[in-house]
């Protein structure tokens, strides 16, 4: 068992029965009292992010998590399907547990965080950005471009992004899939 001088950002530990990942923390030393350890704990299930402090040298739980390469194949009604990239294993992913599942077409790269213990997925995170693309997008108007000005566009996954107004049908666009916005035009 570890204990809270062994706390770094990224590690997976177990609180009150459920897992969570280490964002920030920060090691407190007050003039008067004992040390403390003040944390903001991001739930794997949830995805929330709480405030958590232990005191120091309390005794912590730590749990081991793994991330794995998978290539996403197709969605049905039991979820998004995914093939691991080395034993070709495939294994069903439900759709809350992805980063983001509207900027994602088959054939995609992904890396799944397992618990290593139970052997169950926790997260499933696509790489920064994606190469999408465009379908459908409204004509921009000539000379529109006083603004940093942004019109919706179809990618080929069905998402919406905004886009400038010189991106044209066809052509592809860098998504940057944590929050879904526009990157850049690519060559």
């Amino acid at each position: 068992m570890a204990t809270t001088s062994d706390i770094k950002n990224g590690l997976c530990i177990e609180l009150n029965n459920e897992l969570f990942s280490v964002v920030e923390f920060l090691h407190v030393k007050p003039g008067k009292g004992g040390a403390f350890v003040r944390t903001k704990l991001r739930n794997m299930k949830t995805g929330k992010v709480i405030p958590h402090t232990f005191n120091s040298g309390v005794k912590i739980n730590v749990q081991r998590v793994e991330r794995r390469p998978y290539q996403f194949l197709y969605k049905d009604d039991m979820g998004y399907h995914f093939m691991h990239s080395e034993t070709y294993e495939q294994i069903p992913i439900p759709e809350e547990i992805i980063n983001a599942p509207a900027l994602m077409k088959e054939g995609q790269n992904a890396e799944i965080l397992f618990h290593a213990d139970t052997e169950t997925p926790l997260s499933c995170e696509l790489p920064p950005f994606v190469e999408l693309e465009v379908t459908y997008a409204e004509p921009g108007v000539k000379g529109d471009t006083a603004t940093n000005t942004l019109k919706p566009a179809t990618v080929e996954t069905g998402a919406t992004v905004n886009v400038p107004l010189f991106i044209e049908p066809g052509e592809k666009i860098k998504v940057d899939t944590r929050d879904g916005s526009y990157s850049e035009r690519v060559k």
